[in-house]
């Protein structure tokens, strides 16, 4: 039997698996777990400054910043995926993404590095009912004793999460 028998695990979640290229992902904590996004979403990598507050933003919309004349969002991915309250120290780190064309913030604990995952090392996400959504994961990499949980970013930042965030930048 050989290792290419099975669908690429990534391949119906928006990953680019299906030429067998591999992926790179930038690897960020939040909490206790690693996670991973596309890297070619990443525009750049910053420390957490103050933001400007939004009135009537959902919770996990810290503010907006002014990022070299470009008004960004700052989305705190503790608060959204309620992981206790949130600290903010030097190792705070907003990942600046860029999704269809919209400049976003996005708050995490820590970013460590950038991992390079085959196929193979991407195992679907497992089903968990309606105790977790895993519509936003592209499925759970493995490399050595580390496991990635991997976030499908452009569905997680879905057009109704991406219109509240427009209209609270308004």
């Amino acid at each position: 039997m050989s290792a290419n028998t099975s669908k690429p695990a990534a391949d119906s979640r928006g990953a680019q698996t299906r030429s067998g290229r591999p992926l790179e992902f930038l690897s960020f904590t939040l909490g206790q777990e690693e996670y991973g996004i596309d890297i070619q979403k990443v525009q750049e990598l910053r420390g957490y400054d103050a933001v400007t507050r939004i009135a009537n933003a959902p919770d996990y919309i810290k503010g907006v910043v002014n990022l070299r004349g470009i008004i960004v969002p700052i989305i705190d991915m503790r608060i959204k995926f309620k992981l206790g309250t949130p600290s903010y120290d030097q190792f705070t780190v907003v990942i600046v993404l860029n999704i269809g064309g919209r400049v976003v913030g996005m708050v995490v604990d820590s970013v460590s590095d950038v991992i390079t995952l085959s196929a193979e090392q991407i195992k679907p996400a497992p089903e968990m009912g309606s105790v977790l959504d895993t519509d936003y994961l592209i499925g759970l990499g493995t490399l050595d004793e580390r496991m990635l949980i991997l976030v499908d970013i452009d569905r997680l930042m879905s057009s109704e999460e991406m219109g509240l965030v427009e209209k609270a930048a308004a």
